[in-house]
């Protein structure tokens, strides 16, 4: 079956050259965006219930953008004025680039992972003295914490911010050729809209081995994985499921 239509379970990118845009233009589909989940933050309140006073901790651990944004604004919240002596561990390239939004980069102590919160353990071991805070969801990879205390370093784990299904109770009556989900949240979330839905024609698209698997879980078909070793994104993933679905179809 042709494709006509698609939903991608995310904010619209904000960006001119994204590569959903271009994808839109070549083939000549539609693409909307709407985020299944949002991010919620957890009051200073909340944060001092669970024990954390942000002075105890030397180093921050960011896994995230949501992780930077909601520290600082935790901070902010309770009147604390992180110190530059503070060091930051950050697990990607692009939540370091993204620290810069609120800290001068030359003045901080930065510390840079390459992906994967695995990359970041080196660093963390060479510093084993410092009091680590890790500001997170709460949807926290249960591997992350049995990481962290294989390290014996001291460390303390924080929900600052939270998944929220997102209501999408405007979309009960519309179709779409492909749904595109990033994470068994997204998932979670059409089952808490939509209790009922039937997959049928519509097709699913997945990234990541727990996404697929949360499709798969739900009893849906997972017509479009990603990554592959051909298409390492979703939108490459995408273009060439839909050329071939639509070639002289």
């Amino acid at each position: 079956m042709k494709v006509k239509t698609i939903l991608v379970s995310q904010p619209e990118p904000k960006i001119e050259n994204s590569p959903y845009f271009d994808l839109e233009e070549k083939l000549k589909v539609k693409i909307d965006f709407r985020p299944f989940i949002h991010v919620e933050g957890v009051s200073a309140k909340d944060i001092r219930q669970q024990k954390v006073d942000l002075a105890n901790y030397t180093a921050i651990i960011l896994t995230s953008r949501n992780s930077v944004d909601h520290y600082f604004r935790v901070a902010e919240e309770m009147r604390f004025k992180v110190p530059d002596t503070m060091k930051y561990f950050c697990q990607s390239e692009a939540v370091a680039f993204y620290l810069q939004k609120y800290v001068v980069y030359r003045k901080r102590k930065i510390y840079v992972g390459k992906r994967s919160f695995e990359d970041l353990l080196p660093l963390i071991k060479k510093y084993k003295d410092e009091s680590f805070l890790l500001p997170t969801t709460d949807k926290l990879k249960d591997e992350v914490p049995k990481i962290l205390d294989s390290l014996n370093v001291k460390w303390k784990e924080a929900v600052f911010y939270k998944t929220v299904i997102s209501d999408l109770s405007d979309l009960a009556d519309v179709y779409y050729d492909i749904l595109v989900f990033f994470s068994p949240s997204g998932i979670e979330s059409l089952f808490h809209n939509f209790p009922d839905f039937k997959q049928n024609n519509t097709r699913i698209a997945a990234f990541g081995s727990t996404t697929c698997k949360a499709v798969e879980e739900h009893g849906l078909r997972c017509d479009i994985p990603a990554p592959t070793p051909e298409t390492p994104s979703m939108t490459m993933a995408l273009e060439k499921y839909i050329e071939k679905a639509n070639r002289g179809k």
